[in-house]
């Protein structure tokens, strides 16, 4: 304890540290703020079938996404979602389209390039989602709750004030990652999760604390299991299998390049949550047989969250959805290239078809055992439902919500442990060093 709070003295002893924790203080809170900024011509005083709505599945994941601007009819309703699908259709992209692959090659012009693309087709896509979002609305809400009436103008304006919502959403988090500390974008979306938190353990601790026998015991034992999954989660996050490689010695002029050994580092996890957001997205079509006399029982089997055979098809999902997206997204063969065209091997392995098959080879054995802990972490937060924590709290057992909080808090741990290190001062561990986060 006496050493982390010498740390904590450290990071604000650093003046450069001190202010760009300031400034993602300050733009966080610009966030926060706006999240409960009502959309103009909407009683706020009737949301509460909309935030009903945006507690499960899909829609729930939105809202998480926009720390509640959804169920709160925000000008932030959208958040950071359309730019989040927008980012993994480029990435995509980037494996099947010639062109995107030569952007990824060029280096920081491409990376800049790629950029754009992603904000043109964030801007498409709010142009699809801001008209389905108010389409929701008028479902949703009474008609009395539109001060003004739903015509089409109203409509336009208000999907133009959600397109430049998630905007100045998307300009806060290229801010804080320049000038502030840590990914913007991931920050936001912590930050919308983390602000569930209090309410909903207050809730689960008054529920347990209401309990006749063993309530605190309950709690504790409930505390400790959390613990085990945060240090199980963090391990997913953290796990690689390290590759080495070796590099030739190279004599230009009168110095030696090369000859020194390296390591890939081959995630345990390289497809991140976004497995599972793909399986709850897909888990929302059952309701469609809601609609039909003969299949409506099935339909309730299926969309019962804590249900066997719900987790069951949740679970093989994650685990297809898992290989299948790192399958797309790492290319050994692209590594054999740019490993050969830099003088790299691997030792025992001979350069080119051959390394590309030894990693593709290693790739498949380590995603195997991360795509079964991935899909348990995606089930916990049913298991912990069905075992009596409350449906708010148990959110945080598993999910995406904790993948993303773990992976978040490491990333950002890491920027500053590298500034205390730079300036000589002892980071947060006394050995080793914090790894980055698997992604999202």
């Amino acid at each position: 304890m006496k050493r982390f709070i010498q740390t904590i003295k450290n990071i604000f002893k650093i003046e450069e540290l001190r202010k760009r924790i300031g400034y993602t203080f300050l733009l966080l809170l610009v966030y926060r703020l706006g999240s409960f900024i009502v959309l103009p011509g909407i009683d706020a005083s009737q949301l509460a079938n909309l935030q009903g709505q945006a507690s499960d599945g899909l829609l729930g994941l939105l809202n998480m996404f926009s720390g509640g601007a959804f169920g709160n009819a925000s000008i932030f309703a959208l958040g950071v979602m359309p730019y989040i699908s927008a980012s993994i259709v480029i990435q995509l992209l980037g494996i099947l389209v010639p062109y995107f692959q030569r952007l990824q090659r060029e280096g920081e012009s491409g990376r800049r390039k790629m950029n754009q693309w992603t904000r043109y087709l964030t801007i498409l896509i709010l142009a699809l989602q801001g008209p389905a979002y108010m389409a929701n609305l008028r479902t949703q809400l009474p008609p009395d709750a539109f001060l003004v009436g739903t015509s089409f103008w109203y409509n336009a304006i208000a999907t133009i004030i959600l397109m430049g919502g998630t905007m100045f959403v998307m300009w806060l988090g290229e801010r804080i990652t320049d000038r502030g500390l840590g990914n913007g974008i991931s920050l936001i979306i912590m930050i919308g999760i983390i602000a569930r938190l209090p309410m909903a353990l207050t809730a689960e601790i008054g529920e347990k604390l209401g309990a006749t026998n063993g309530g605190l015991l309950v709690l504790i034992i409930e505390f400790v299991i959390l613990y085990f999954v945060f240090i199980g989660s963090i391990a997913l996050v953290q796990g690689v299998r390290k590759i080495p490689v070796q590099y030739a010695k190279r004599i230009v002029g009168n110095k030696q390049y090369g000859g020194v050994r390296q390591y890939i580092p081959l995630k345990l996890n390289a497809a991140g949550v976004m497995p599972i957001i793909f399986a709850q997205a897909l888990m929302l079509f059952p309701l469609i047989f809601a609609q039909f006399d003969a299949t409506r029982g099935l339909a309730a089997t299926l969309s019962d969250y804590t249900g066997f055979w719900y987790n069951f098809i949740f679970f093989i999902m994650v685990v297809l959805f898992t290989w299948f997206y790192t399958a797309v997204t790492v290319n050994p063969t692209m590594m054999a290239e740019e490993m050969k065209k830099n003088g790299g091997f691997i030792p025992g392995v001979k350069p080119g078809r051959k390394t590309a098959e030894y990693l593709d080879s290693i790739m498949t054995r380590i995603t195997l055992p991360g795509s079964f802990c991935l899909a348990l972490v995606a089930i916990l937060p049913a298991l912990a439902m069905i075992l009596g924590v409350n449906n708010q709290f148990a959110s945080f057992y598993g999910g995406t919500s904790l993948l993303i909080l773990v992976g978040v808090i490491l990333d950002t741990m890491q920027q500053i442990e590298s500034h205390l290190l730079m300036r000589h001062y002892d980071g947060f561990l006394k050995t080793g060093r914090l790894s980055g986060r698997s992604g999202m």
